[in-house]
Order: structure tokens, then C-alpha cells, then sequence
């Protein structure tokens, strides 16, 4: 009887979490669904305040001599790394924008050539983003204050991104368009499992409160029966 007052309550507390979690990950989708609409021009100072996947449009000057490589960042199961690259806006400031994915070349001291030409004005387009989160503390690695160019890093937060490129940053990320700008593979995906399998699970843990209440009633029923 103990072991089924915990246990009940407690499965369905799981289940409502994951329900929870499912409801927030299909507003998160819904929203890079419905960034679709056309990019409208962005200055610095509206960019960190609009709603995430907004697509924009925006103006500068690729920053080609200093660029990050996303590392542990997978596509269709195969390693590689994103490509971030500085764009200096015309108001001064500085947007990281990821111009897509390249593969692992499969040697850490053979890193991919993702060289673009400093200087040249471009108009770009796409969605504004965070950086990525790794699932574990453990993933992090922030890129090196020093070194040759471009700098390895996984999961980094934005002040260990300035600390390293050595100027101010704006606090999001340009997820560019396919069709816009220098890049690589831009096969831009919603952050996270599609949020089906969260519900999936909250129905698993209820069932699990179903059936540890059936194991009990038929366990004292047998025993009255005795």
C-alpha cells in the first residue's frame, strides 16, 4: 500500500511534467513554422529583442579573419561543425551569424577551409536564434583566448564567444537562408525532439500510475479471495 501511495502520485506527476515539456516544445516549433513570413530590416538594437526565428534582413561587412567552428554538431548522423562568422553591421555593432554546416574531415588538427572575403558589403537574410545548448554541462568547451583562426568550440555562451574574438558581441545568432550570403549546408531544424515524443511519454507515465493501481487492487483482491 505505501510502495502504491508513492508511486501513483508520482507517475503522475511525471506524466504532467512531460506534458509540460510537450507544450512548451510545440509552441517552439509553431514559431519556426510561422517565421516563415517574409524578413523585414532589423537595426542592431531591435535584433535582441525580437521574438525567436523572426526572420530579418541585415547589412555589413563579413569579419573573415576570426570565425568559430561549432564543434559536436551532427547532420543526417554524420559529424561536423557550424560555422559562425562575425558580420559588422553598419551601426558598429556585431552579429555572429552561422552560415551553415560542413562535415568533420576527420583529423582534429585538419580543420574544414571555410575562408570568406573580409570587407565586401552584403545584404543578408534569415532568423534570429540562440546559440545552441548542450544536453550536459560536460559539453561545453569554450574556444581559446589565443591561437591561430578559425577557433574550435562546442556549446559556447556569448561572453566566452567575445572574450575570444575580442570586441563586443550582439546576444543572438543569425541562422542565415539557404539562398543568402557565402555559406554552407543551412538545413535550419526547430531546437530539440519534436514535441509528439514528450506527450508520448506522459501518456507512458500515466499508464504506468494505471497499471501500479490495477497490480493493487488485483493483489488484495486475491488475498480477500484466500
Amino acid at each position: 500500500m505505501l510502495a502504491t501511495a508513492i508511486a501513483v502520485p508520482a507517475f503522475i506527476s511525471l506524466g504532467f511534467w512531460q506534458w509540460g515539456r510537450g507544450e512548451h516544445r510545440r509552441e517552439v516549433w509553431d514559431a519556426f513554422e510561422q517565421a516563415a513570413a517574409p524578413a523585414f530590416e532589423a537595426s542592431a538594437s531591435e535584433l535582441p529583442r525580437l521574438p525567436a526565428y523572426t526572420r530579418v534582413r541585415v547589412a555589413g561587412r563579413f569579419d573573415g579573419g576570426r570565425q568559430f567552428l561549432l564543434d559536436n554538431i551532427s547532420h543526417a548522423g554524420a559529424p561536423g561543425y557550424e560555422v559562425l562568422t562575425v558580420l559588422e553591421l553598419a551601426e558598429g555593432s556585431r552579429l555572429l551569424v552561422n552560415r551553415g554546416w560542413v562535415p568533420f574531415t576527420g583529423y582534429r588538427d585538419r580543420l574544414p577551409a571555410v575562408a570568406v572575403a573580409s570587407g565586401e558589403p552584403l545584404q543578408l537574410a534569415g532568423r534570429v536564434a540562440a546559440l545552441p545548448v548542450a544536453g550536459l554541462a560536460s559539453g561545453q568547451t569554450p574556444p581559446a583566448t589565443q591561437g591561430a583562426w578559425p577557433r574550435v568550440t562546442a556549446f559556447p555562451d556569448f561572453a566566452q564567444l567575445e572574450r575570444a574574438y575580442g570586441a563586443p558581441l550582439l546576444p543572438v545568432l543569425l541562422l542565415l537562408d539557404a539562398d543568402s550570403g557565402p555559406g554552407y549546408l543551412r538545413d535550419w531544424q526547430p531546437p530539440g525532439v519534436p514535441p509528439d515524443r514528450n506527450f508520448g511519454y506522459a501518456v507512458q507515465w500515466w499508464s504506468f500510475a494505471l497499471l501500479a493501481l490495477a497490480m493493487f487492487v488485483g493483489f488484495n483482491l486475491k488475498r480477500r479471495h484466500v
